[in-house]
C-alpha cells in the first residue's frame, strides 16, 4: 500500500518521522473548508498530511481531493492506522478513525439552522458510548458556546471558540474586489449581482429557477449553488438547466463564491451560509427564499433583518445591509486553529506569521 504510514514504510518515504495527520473528507462542502485550514500546516516539515474519503461519499468527491495534489488514501486502510490529528468538518464518521479529532463547521455557524428542533451540538451528535469524540470541538460564536453547555456540557472542555477562518479571508479579500470583478468579466459600470442557493427545494434554486434571467434583464448576474446540487443532480444537468441563461457567471462548486460574493453589489439569496456570510460581510443582502429555520439562529436572524425581495422593484433599490455577526473572534481563526492542531499534535508552532490569506483570483 502507496502511503507514508504503515508497514514497510520507512522503505518507502523520504521525509521521515512525520507527525501524521489525517483530512476527512465524506463531501465537497467539508472538503473546501478543510483546504483554507490545510494552509496553516504549511512549509513544516515535522508533518504529513493525507486524505481520505468515506465509503458511499457522493460523486466527485475522491476527484475534488485529487484535483488538489492530496494524497488520498483508502477508507480501509485510513480506519485502521492511528494519526497524530484528525481533521474533519463535519461529524459524519469521526467516530470510525483513530486520533484526536478536530472538528469545525462545514457552513455559517457549528449549530445546524436547518433544524427547527436540536441544532447539532448536543449529546447524540457528539458522543458515542458515553464519550465525547472529538479532542476540539471548534465554534465559530460564543453562542454556541452556550448551546453546547446546555445540551451536552460533558463536551465544554473540548470547545474551541475559534471564530470562522472562511470569514477571515473574505475580510482580507476586500481589497481585491477590483480585480475579482474583472476576473468575472465584470465591466466598471456594470453592476454583479450574485445569486446564492442552497440545496433543497425550498432554496432559491429550488423553488426560483427563473429568477436568474429575470435578474439578467438589468444586471449582470452570477449564480453560487450549493455542492450538493452539483453532486446530486450532476454538473451537466446544473449547468444544462442554466444553458438559457445567456451572460450568466456559473461559479464551480470547489471555489469561486467567496471572491464573486467581494466582487458583487447585492446578493440575492436564501437562508443558506453563503448568504449569512455575505450579510456578515457588509454586502447588501435581499431574501428571495426565506423557509422555516431554527428560531434565534443564524439564519433566523438574517431572516428577521433582511428585505424579502420585490420582484416588481430593482434589485438594489431593495437590498441593504444586515448587521450579522457570526464570528465572536474576528480575524484571529488563523491563529486560534493552528494553536490548536499543533496543541494536538504535541508540536511547537512554527515562527512564521498566521494569518486568514486572501481567496485566489481565478481569470477566464
Amino acid at each position: 500500500m502507496w502511503a507514508p504510514f504503515g508497514q514497510g514504510a520507512a522503505r518507502r518515504v523520504t521525509v521521515p518521522d512525520c507527525h501524521q495527520v489525517l483530512v476527512l473528507v465524506p463531501h465537497v462542502v467539508a472538503g473546501t473548508r478543510l483546504m483554507d485550514v490545510l494552509t496553516l500546516l504549511e512549509a513544516d516539515h515535522r508533518v504529513q498530511v493525507v486524505c481520505t474519503v468515506p465509503t458511499g461519499a457522493p460523486p466527485g468527491t475522491e476527484e475534488f481531493v485529487l484535483a488538489r495534489g492530496a494524497l488520498l488514501v483508502p477508507w480501509a486502510q485510513a480506519t485502521w492506522h492511528r494519526f497524530d490529528l484528525v481533521l474533519a468538518a463535519s461529524r459524519q464518521d469521526v467516530d470510525r478513525v483513530h486520533g484526536p479529532v478536530l472538528v469545525l463547521p462545514h457552513g455559517a455557524s457549528a449549530a445546524k439552522s436547518r433544524r427547527l428542533h436540536g441544532h447539532g451540538l448536543d449529546r447524540a451528535s457528539l458522543t458515542r458510548a458515553g464519550r465525547v469524540v472529538p479532542a476540539a470541538i471548534v465554534l465559530a460564536h460564543d453562542d454556541e458556546l452556550r448551546l453546547l453547555a446546555d445540551a451536552c456540557p460533558e463536551a465544554l472542555p473540548h470547545a474551541v471558540v475559534a471564530g470562522d477562518l472562511c470569514l477571515d479571508r473574505m475580510r482580507a479579500s476586500l481589497p481585491l474586489r477590483a480585480e475579482y470583478r474583472t476576473a468575472a468579466g465584470i465591466g466598471e459600470d456594470e453592476t454583479l449581482v450574485a445569486v446564492s442557493s442552497t440545496w433543497s427545494p425550498s432554496s432559491t434554486f429550488g423553488s426560483r429557477p427563473w429568477l436568474y434571467r429575470e435578474l439578467l434583464r438589468e444586471h449582470r448576474v452570477a449564480a453560487v449553488l450549493h455542492p450538493n446540487i452539483w453532486q446530486v443532480h450532476g454538473a451537466w444537468q446544473v449547468r444544462a438547466w442554466l444553458a438559457d441563461c445567456t451572460g450568466l457567471v456559473v461559479v464551480p462548486p470547489e471555489e469561486g463564491w467567496r471572491a464573486v460574493v467581494v466582487a458583487s453589489d447585492a446578493v440575492v439569496g436564501d437562508h443558506g451560509s453563503v448568504t449569512q456570510y455575505a450579510a456578515a460581510l457588509g454586502v447588501p443582502v435581499v431574501l428571495a427564499s426565506s423557509p422555516r429555520v431554527r428560531p434565534d439562529s443564524f439564519a433566523d436572524q438574517l431572516d428577521r433583518h433582511a428585505p424579502r425581495l420585490d420582484h416588481t422593484r430593482p434589485v438594489l433599490e431593495q437590498a441593504r445591509r444586515v448587521p450579522l455577526t457570526i464570528s465572536s473572534r474576528p480575524g484571529e481563526a488563523a491563529a486560534i486553529l493552528r494553536r490548536t492542531m499543533y496543541r494536538l499534535l504535541g508540536l511547537t508552532e512554527p515562527a512564521r506569521a498566521c494569518r486568514a490569506e486572501p481567496v485566489p483570483v481565478h481569470h477566464g
